[in-house]
């Protein structure tokens, strides 16, 4: 019990001041750094609680796709960070206000301890500890929120080919590649064969 709640101790810390470095950095390279760094902490964490798939889901999909993805975007793109930081002091009191409202729902939710216990259903009460992590997750996603899952499941592929649609517009001056007849091309349509006579050139 000691180590874990040392390690909770550490992880807690180094979350903490990640989140912090993210938005008092100045460079937005660092940002990105510090938000990854905030992942693998929060991670951590989830280990200590039981919850091995939310700490890989979150090391996957988050470190390793939105968080790169977030850092190349950053060091390709010229953005003037400066410019988009100097109506920071204007928007303060706004932000305040909505972090504390967000903090004050945190404690709502987690004052009530019968919530969590209402989420779950009657075959994972039943089974108590013996179902793994993975298992009650599943339970829960495919039986009571089946629908829930189900739509964004489609609203994902929604926009997904809403984004393919907006990307392929034809243009005039655009020249597209073609499969079919690139495909039907024969040898004697695109190679020609020349024989230079030694000494002269080709007129």
């Amino acid at each position: 019990m000691i180590v874990e709640a040392i390690a909770f101790y550490i992880f807690a810390a180094v979350a903490v001041g990640a989140g912090v470095g993210v938005i008092a950095a100045r460079n937005p390279i660092h940002s990105v750094l510090f938000l990854i760094l905030a992942f693998f902490s929060s991670a951590g964490l989830f280990v200590l609680m039981g919850a091995e798939f939310l700490a890989m889901i979150l090391v996957i999909v988050y470190v390793g796709a939105v968080a790169v993805l977030f850092l190349f975007v950053v060091m390709m793109l010229d953005i003037d960070f400066r410019r988009l930081r100097s109506g920071f002091m204007r928007y303060l009191p706004v932000g305040a206000g909505i972090g504390i409202l967000l903090f004050a729902e945190l404690v709502l939710v987690f004052a009530s301890s019968e919530a969590p216990r209402a989420a779950l259903p009657s075959a994972l009460a039943r089974g108590g500890a013996s179902i793994s992590n993975t298992r009650a997750l599943g339970e829960i996603l495919y039986t009571r929120y089946i629908i829930a899952f189900e739509g964004a499941g489609l609203i994902l592929l929604v926009a997904m080919i809403g984004a393919i649609v907006l990307t392929l517009r034809r243009r005039p001056d655009l020249r597209r590649q073609k499969v079919p007849e690139q495909l039907a091309r024969r040898k004697e349509d695109s190679l020609e064969v020349v024989k230079v006579p030694i000494g002269e050139g080709i007129s």
